[in-house]
């Protein structure tokens, strides 16, 4: 049986902005011996699946730093300082990203970002019978054209590895799960 790690430490190492660093150590369960860890944390964050009436996904295509590609993704973005809603984080996202908005916003999904060196969770926001009705208002660090994918391409975008950001993917899987009728909301 896999037993939690007790965590003797922890040492701040960092904060830059869009996460902080530390080191923990941590006594093995297992052997006793103590570990030292690396966790970065940050705020949580949210993806939207947003659907237009005519059954197409509100995508945007950027530029990223660390994969040094142009990514084709949903909406999203970090939860800002003080939100707690990530229903309202991800409205509040898709309309500044992409000027879209639509009706019945509500929680699809919730995951670990990636539980081995990252402390927060990304949330999936399913926002229906989305139209354009605003201006975007992007942040001075992002380039956005929007894209509406129809919803019956997604599966092959993603197999053709057109779609490669993992939580984008996840996200996705999450709609298709809930299409198919295996996930409540």
């Amino acid at each position: 049986m896999i037993r939690p790690w007790k965590k003797v430490r922890s040492t701040p190492l960092g904060d830059f902005r869009v996460f902080k660093l530390r080191s923990d150590v941590s006594i093995s369960p297992r052997t006793g011996k103590e570990h030292d860890f690396f966790v970065l944390d940050s705020v949580n964050w949210v993806n939207v699946i947003a659907v237009t009436p005519d059954q197409r996904l509100v995508m945007v295509e950027q530029f990223r730093h660390g994969s040094n590609t142009v990514e084709l993704e949903i909406p999203g973005g970090m939860m800002d300082a003080g939100e707690t809603d990530p229903v309202a984080t991800a409205v509040r996202e898709l309309r500044e990203e992409t000027g879209y908005a639509g009706e019945n916003a509500r929680l699809l999904g919730k995951i670990w970002s990636n539980p081995a060196i990252l402390s927060n969770n990304t949330f999936t926001v399913l926002i229906d019978n989305c139209r354009l009705k605003h201006e975007v208002e992007w942040d001075h660090g992002e380039d956005l054209v929007t894209r509406l994918v129809p919803v019956s391409e997604i599966p092959k975008l993603v197999a053709d590895e057109k779609i490669g950001h993992s939580l984008v993917v996840v996200a996705l899987y999450h709609f298709d799960l809930w299409q198919r009728k295996l996930k409540n909301i």
